[in-house]
């Protein structure tokens, strides 16, 4: 209709009303001329009766609108706050965050009968009201907000009061019902409703624009896994008292973070009452020396190479001089080991052996090929960069070779592994449950045989060296100890006393490469000695909580118990490597 129009129609309108206005007043006239008061009476019900009848009709069509074009009804009448979320949910549909409705308290002092009574009342019901906020809205001389956050519960409590001058004000509050369960992961969002850490960040776009199709925003996590990962990584730390702790659980075909914890924790429905160390996403936001689990990543590139295979040997009867370093062994074979233990018995020597082997060029060109020289590719905001040598000279190759020299986060190594352990293609991480039968691809980083191979390396790892005690009959685990020694800027040297230990496991090791296969990392951040008083290398201190991970949520994942395989097993293997690795 064009504005023309629409004038013509409105001028139409307004002179059938006027006149209609007019012949009623000329009926009220008439009955007053003619004497018969009882019609001017009866004219005046019937109008009103009238006016009634079409506020009553109006208010019926409202409600039948509403009732039968919700839609519409919310279009028309009731927009959607600004700071509107869609819920979080995990893979599974169950509730990680959602906005429920709360209210905001407002003070109008000029409408108080007794500011005395009024702060009294108001004390008593909202405990956490400080009386100096209180004070302040009760002397502003006009409506002032006082707090928000209420519950309905708590607004009706009020309410009921019937304090004159005290009213309230609807408002969208995020609300995380879990608490602190997997809160490094979903985030938090601020009151104005943006995300300011995990998910919450991440995927703040998305999350806004759900509000309006209705819909939730899936993570990829499992809760199920979530809890089995944090239960075991904070018993763990309940043992080993270490400062900080880390876990991640991944599915290695399509990069989906099934599971990831930080310890220590917080509350994401209080982040502020939580310390900047409490908040810290160590999973994604912490870089580390991460030890001989980088010892798969040589092994790896010397099979790719075609530098090695398992059954090549290395001298490790001696210490190793390699550019400005003399390299030493952890627990001293004093033997020729073949590259299946040189990885059982996690040694520095045979590992910078077969570095030098492998050369400065190549070594450095496959550490980047696997993402360990960027942040790792997720979602996640928090995803830190990592620190690596300034020049790639032999001391470089020496050090990184068995994980020193070089920093990355732990979702940076897991990132890494992942695609070792797939069939050799490195994937992007996501926090997004993706769809069921979805078909990730990356770039290829080795080739399907060595991936198979160093599949089996790891299995003969936890079967007969220094990842025994990760081992769960039926599920075939395979994995890696690290335990690196902290650099100490004051003393300029690598530490005795602090160290990262750690444990990269994959199960199940056995099947074709495209069979269900998952990532778990377990890191303690400076563990301490527990009551049996030995040292905590990754071997102790993190490889029982991997395995107890994995056995837990192997039902969830859909992971049967099976044949169990014994790859490379050697004739005799040193014992002190059950418990122990290099540093």
């Amino acid at each position: 209709m064009s504005l023309g129009q629409q004038t013509f129609g409105d001028t139409a309108m307004s002179r059938w009303f006027s006149s209609w206005i007019w012949r009623f007043e000329h009926a009220f006239e008439r009955a007053r001329a003619s004497g018969r008061a009882e019609n001017d009476t009866r004219i005046r019900i019937f109008v009103v009766l009238v006016l009634f009848s079409l506020g009553f009709l109006w208010l019926t069509y409202g409600s039948t609108r509403a009732t039968l074009f919700p839609g519409a009804s919310r279009g028309d009448y009731a927009q959607s706050l600004g700071s509107a979320r869609a819920d979080l949910v995990d893979r599974n549909g169950q509730m990680l965050a959602a906005d429920l409705l709360h209210y905001g308290l407002y003070i109008d002092p000029r409408e108080i009968w007794d500011p005395a009574e009024t702060r009294r009342a108001l004390s008593a019901s909202l405990p956490g009201l400080t009386a100096e906020r209180l004070e302040r809205a009760l002397r502003a001389g006009r409506r002032t907000f006082v707090t928000g956050g209420l519950t309905p519960e708590v607004r009706a409590q009020v309410h009921e009061l019937g304090l004159p001058g005290v009213s309230f004000e609807p408002e969208q509050k995020r609300v995380y019902p879990l608490g602190y369960t997997a809160a490094h992961l979903i985030g938090f969002a601020d009151t104005g409703g943006e995300g300011l850490a995990g998910a919450e960040a991440a995927l703040n776009d998305d999350i806004r624009a759900a509000v309006s199709g209705g819909t939730t925003v899936p993570l990829a996590i499992d809760l199920r896994v979530q809890a089995a990962l944090e239960d075991e990584l904070y018993k763990a730390a309940a043992q080993f008292h270490p400062h900080g702790a880390a876990g991640v659980v991944i599915n290695v075909h399509t990069g989906e973070l099934l599971g990831l914890a930080s310890y220590p924790t917080f509350d994401p429905n209080k982040p502020g009452a939580a310390s900047l160390d409490a908040r810290l996403n160590r999973a994604a936001g912490s870089i580390y020396e991460m030890g001989s689990t980088f010892k798969g990543f040589t092994v790896a590139i010397g099979l790719d190479t075609g530098v090695a295979t398992p059954t090549s040997t290395f001298d490790a009867r001696t210490p190793f001089q390699l550019g400005y370093r003399t390299i030493h062994d952890y627990h001293a074979t004093h033997k020729i080991l073949t590259l299946v233990e040189v990885f059982q018995h996690s040694s520095n020597i045979g590992t910078a052996r077969l570095a030098e082997q492998i050369g400065v060029d190549r070594l450095s060109h496959y550490f980047k090929a696997f993402g360990l020289t960027e942040p790792a590719k997720v979602e996640l905001i928090e995803t830190a960069r990592p620190l690596t040598p300034r020049v790639w000279n032999q001391d470089a190759v020496a050090s990184t070779s068995f994980g020193h020299g070089m920093n990355v986060s732990p979702l940076a190594l897991a990132r890494a592994y992942s695609g070792l352990l797939n069939g050799g293609e490195l994937l992007p991480l996501t926090i997004r449950k993706l769809p069921a039968g979805t078909q990730v691809h990356g770039p290829r980083i080795v080739s399907p045989a060595t991936a198979a191979t160093l599949l089996q390396i790891m299995r003969a790892n936890v079967t007969g060296g220094s990842g025994k005690s990760a081992n769960i009959p039926g599920l075939n685990v395979g994995g890696k100890t690290g335990t690196g020694d902290k650099w100490d800027n004051a003393a300029r040297a690598y530490s005795h006393t602090k160290q990262v230990s750690s444990f990269a496991a994959v199960f199940p090791t056995d099947g074709p490469l495209d069979a269900p296969r998952y990532f778990v990392l377990i890191l303690m951040d400076e563990p301490g000695r527990d009551k049996t008083g030995l040292d905590p290398t990754g071997g102790i201190a993190a490889a029982p909580a991997a395995g107890r991970v994995i056995e837990r949520i192997a039902p969830f994942l859909g992971v049967q118990r099976r044949v169990e395989t014994n790859p490379f097993a050697p004739p005799a293997v040193v014992a002190a490597a059950d418990a122990g690795e290099e540093h």
